[in-house]
């Protein structure tokens, strides 16, 4: 939800009445029109299926596995999800007002504070974890010194410090103010002045929310995509370099959160950055916000269900158990040299592998 409601924002600072149509003014409960209420009612459905699907992994990831590096990234990685799925019942009831908002200062800040942070730490843990990956199957013996949970533990609380450092400016920047109509819109107020009107307010306004949306989308977004990208080319080297022969499950739930939330949160950004273009015709921008909601919904409950399904077939997944499944997913395995995957007389393993 963080920066939903800029377009009412640059309706407010523009002026034109192309925006209008994408942001309804009437106070009439009955003017709910039918594309409001259908993607209210999806949002809330995904909240309650998400909220259920996240709360099990938390429960399972917690309570019924061993702390281990891989199960505690995944346990902050799942956590971010429930962290930044808070502002959706908010925002079903934003969207079925004619976007209007109702709940003061106080959860408008909140909110989109909380969406930030989510967004911060989803692809800050990410970006960890390929590279985890990668030293791991790079620097296998240097891993199996250094890589431990009290290490992992330090390195999570600095990902959740850097989240509130980038997320705290919507604390300062958020606000609510009446606009046409009584209507009462929840707006980022980037030059933090009171004079709407004035022209050089209006100039800072923009400035800084051009230098904002860069930041996010770059250290959001591009940033760690490429770094990404880098490592999963790395390990692919190493990997055939090295001749590994590996448990593909866990590098495959990987792939599967990566994709899902870079695929999940591009029309986010490019939705944010049709907010920069005065003249983007107010259809595009409707049906980009539309498409962004839908898929960051999606990415809430769906994205959590590939960690069980990614890698094994309908069958396999029917008859295993869930709690199995997930441990199967999030469980370290052995990554060994393909001339030493083979057990010796007495059935057991070779001794020369590194955890993955």
């Amino acid at each position: 939800m963080q920066n939903l409601m800029e377009e009412a924002n640059r309706t407010v600072l523009s002026g034109k009445n192309d925006s209008t149509a994408v942001i309804r003014t009437s106070h009439s409960p009955v003017d709910i029109s039918p594309l409001n209420l259908a993607v209210a009612i999806f949002v809330l459905v995904s909240f309650l299926v998400g909220t259920l699907i996240n709360g099990l992994f938390l429960w399972v990831l917690g309570m019924k596995m061993k702390r281990t590096v891989n199960t505690l990234w995944f346990f902050h990685l799942i956590l971010t999800y429930v962290t930044s799925s808070s502002y959706m019942p908010f925002l079903a009831v934003y969207i079925l007002l004619g976007y209007r908002w109702v709940f003061g200062i106080t959860m408008c800040k909140a909110i989109n504070f909380f969406g930030s942070l989510g967004l911060f730490t989803t692809v800050l843990l990410l970006t960890i974890i390929s590279l985890d990956r990668y030293l791991l199957i790079r620097h296998p013996v240097w891993s199996q010194c250094n890589r431990t949970v009290s290490r992992a533990r330090r390195v999570i609380v600095g990902v959740w410090l850097a989240s509130l450092t980038l997320s705290a400016p919507y604390l300062a920047f958020r606000e609510t103010r009446v606009v046409e109509n009584g209507r009462m819109v929840c707006v980022n107020n980037y030059a933090l002045s009171s004079d709407w009107d004035d022209p050089r307010m209006e100039a800072l306004r923009d400035r800084i929310h051009l230098t904002i949306f860069l930041v996010r989308f770059l250290l959001a977004f591009l940033i760690p995509f490429c770094a990404i990208m880098g490592f999963y080319c790395g390990m692919g080297w190493e990997m055939k370099r090295k001749k590994l022969a590996r448990n593909r499950k866990p590098i495959r739930v990987l792939a599967a959160a990566v994709a899902s939330f870079f695929v999940c949160w591009l029309p986010y950004h490019l939705y944010h950055a049709s907010l920069l273009f005065q003249e983007a015709p107010s259809s595009l921008r409707l049906s980009l916000r539309v498409v962004f909601i839908i898929i960051m919904c999606f990415n809430f409950w769906v994205t959590p269900v590939l960690y069980l399904f990614v890698g094994e077939t309908f069958q396999q997944v029917c008859k295993t158990s869930v709690l199995a499944l997930l441990k199967k997913a999030f469980v370290d395995v052995s990554v060994v040299p393909e001339d030493d995957t083979s057990a010796n007389d007495e059935g057991h393993p070779n001794i020369n592998q590194s955890n993955l």
